[in-house]
């Protein structure tokens, strides 16, 4: 997942980064790392603080991802004084670096992890990475279970979204990619 998501920050950090007259060159190629570290330890300091809902929220799809969103925000804000602090960049270059990246990184991140087309991101897979224990990786997985229950994912009706859920919608309506859209509002 580090290297996908480095990909993204690579792609974002263009523009925001390297072409940005606020940011000295010989400092590019840090920023672009310091963005995709502060992305990587914001979401696992998060997970480690109990955001499971927050988490659930950004990668359903239930909360924009935006400048209001509160992960978005925790890590822009964190991105931001790692920047000034790390490369003495102005407040201003700095929140302009952070919040012109990390809206677009998460978006295209969780846009990523819902394709049922595209395998690079799963899921599963950020959650594990970035909970770093099973303890917290359940967690988040309960909460995103707990939205598809409002979301009308219990196939069976026994009260849970789980696996056999899974298997109901897979042999019925689309297979596994069908249970995924229905999951983050896909038809």
């Amino acid at each position: 997942m580090f290297e996908q998501l480095t990909q993204l920050v690579q792609q974002y950090g263009n523009s925001a980064v390297v072409n940005n007259d606020a940011v000295p060159n010989e400092h590019n190629e840090g920023v672009i790392n310091e963005a995709n570290n502060s992305i990587f330890s914001g979401l696992q300091k998060i997970a480690s603080e109990g955001g499971a809902e927050q988490l659930a929220g950004l990668f359903n799809g239930s909360s924009p991802i935006d400048s209001f969103n509160p992960v978005v925000q925790q890590i822009t804000q964190q991105l931001k004084g790692n920047l000034g602090e790390k490369f003495g960049l102005s407040s201003e270059a700095s929140s302009g670096v952070a919040s012109g990246m990390i809206p677009q990184i998460l978006n295209s991140l969780v846009n990523k992890a819902q394709d049922p087309n595209d395998s690079s991101f799963q899921i599963s897979d950020i959650i594990s990475a970035i909970s770093g224990n099973s303890g917290q990786a359940s967690g988040i997985m309960d909460t995103i279970s707990k939205y598809g229950m409002q979301f009308g994912l219990d196939q069976n009706n026994d009260g849970k979204v789980d696996v056999t859920d899974v298997l109901v919608v897979t042999k019925s309506k689309g297979g596994i990619s069908g249970f995924i859209g229905k999951l983050f509002g896909k038809k």
